[in-house]
């Protein structure tokens, strides 16, 4: 097993090999869980769309930002689902429970990631529509100026 706390490991060794446990968990979770490989590519997917908008930088960030709470909470639930499998295969209630409220986390980390999508699209949508519809108006609302006469 690894072991964080080894006698002798410099500070600078422990920092390299949480990385290095840190990839071998993220390559294992995507190695045999399907549903976090279609969350990665989902988030690959949409962070350039995300870019890719007419918004400013707060909404590509908010938009981006809320993609990546969905990878780690996955990754939590990869992890408990793990340790719990280990344990033992045998059905037990507090085991059920322990994956249905990390599967319910991913749930709503999913649901706050949709609902802020779909608020700044249709914020999008909604600004250009109205913009589109103003400069439409102006032009049809113009006045011939040189045909006012000073009062």
């Amino acid at each position: 097993g690894r072991v964080m706390a080894e006698q002798g490991v410099s500070g600078r060794q422990r920092i390299i090999n949480a990385i290095g446990f840190s990839y071998a968990g993220l390559i294992s979770t995507f190695k045999n869980e399907a549903v976090s490989r279609q969350q990665l590519v989902l988030t690959v997917i949409l962070m350039p769309v995300a870019r890719w908008l007419d918004q400013g930088i707060v909404e590509k960030v908010l938009l981006i930002s809320f993609l990546l709470p969905v990878l780690i909470v996955e990754l939590i639930k990869s992890a408990i689902e793990s340790a719990i499998d280990r344990i033992g295969i045998e059905q037990h209630e507090l085991s059920a429970r322990a994956k249905d409220t990390a599967s319910a986390a991913v749930f709503l980390a999913l649901l706050n990631a949709f609902f802020i999508w779909l608020s700044i699209l249709i914020f999008v949508w909604f600004d250009k529509f109205m913009n589109t519809y103003s400069d439409s108006q102006s032009t049809r609302c113009t006045i011939d100026r040189s045909s006012l006469r000073p009062v």
